[in-house]
């Protein structure tokens, strides 16, 4: 990570000393071209606060990027895929909609993910009864305060039970579930905080639209490339297991194979 941080900090150091020297004109140069990478903007600030981004500071939110985002969104496509085993109805509409969508010449890409509104109800439901983080990451009051009748003292560490809201009858009809198209038609509204995977706000998860990509690019790709199926006639057991991530109980297992209509598209790979 290290070696990432100075080989940017070269880069900015060359294109400065051709735009008028020093790391300030390096953050101007790239200005004026393409969009900023986190490690280019975070540089930049470097540049004008270097006693607040230090190269630990800027070390560390790269591996938060990485690392952080990396077991969770796993962890959702695992889920995702095993609730689509339990509910094949559910499967093959997707399927349908990335075939009447994409057709068979080309795989599914990033920028497809807009236009397969179903697949994202998948995506969001799944987070809806399993989030990555059920109880988000701790936060801590910065003065003491009163919260539905309870003194919160300052310096509390606070945790929110995403799990609890995401499964309240109150919020959900029929809240355990599993039903896509309760989100139909509700793509960008976030209806109070009653879906919250990523908690909210300024400390909400700054991977969060990278996040839903990710997770919807993988899974529509394993959708349209593979037929699935479960291993045994029984249903997937959806018991969670221990962890931060609330990873699966027991891990899935099932059997896939091309689709007829996606061999040649895998051969290309």
């Amino acid at each position: 990570m290290q070696e990432l941080v100075e080989g940017c900090k070269r880069r900015f150091k060359t294109y400065g000393d051709g735009g008028g020297g020093g790391e300030e004109g390096a953050g101007d140069v790239v200005a004026e071209g393409k969009t900023k990478t986190m490690i280019e903007m975070l540089l930049t600030l470097q540049a004008k606060e270097p006693e607040y981004y230090t190269d630990a500071l800027i070390r560390s939110l790269m591996l938060v990027l990485l690392i952080a985002g990396t077991d969770t969104s796993a962890g959702t496509m695992e889920w995702a895929l095993s609730l689509l085993l339990n509910h094949p109805h559910v499967l093959k509409k997707a399927q349908l909609e990335i075939d009447n969508h994409i057709g068979h010449d080309r795989l599914i890409d990033e920028a497809d993910i807009a236009e397969l509104p179903y697949l994202r109800c998948i995506v969001n439901e799944t987070l809806r009864l399993y989030p990555a983080g059920p109880l988000l990451i701790p936060h801590e009051s910065s003065e003491q305060c009163t919260i539905g009748g309870y003194r919160v003292p300052a310096s509390t560490m606070l945790l929110v039970n995403v799990w609890a809201i995401h499964n309240d009858p109150k919020n959900w009809e029929d809240a355990r579930e599993f039903k896509p198209e309760r989100f139909e038609g509700l793509e960008g509204n976030r209806d109070g905080f009653k879906l919250m995977p990523f908690g909210s706000g300024r400390r909400g998860c700054p991977g969060e639209a990278l996040a839903v990509r990710m997770v919807g690019l993988g899974l529509g790709s394993l959708i349209q490339c593979f037929d699935w199926e479960r291993t045994e006639k029984e249903l997937i057991d959806m018991t969670e297991g221990l962890g931060l991530s609330m990873p699966k109980s027991k891990p899935l297992l099932a059997y896939c194979r091309a689709r007829p209509v996606a061999t040649k598209l895998l051969s290309q790979i």
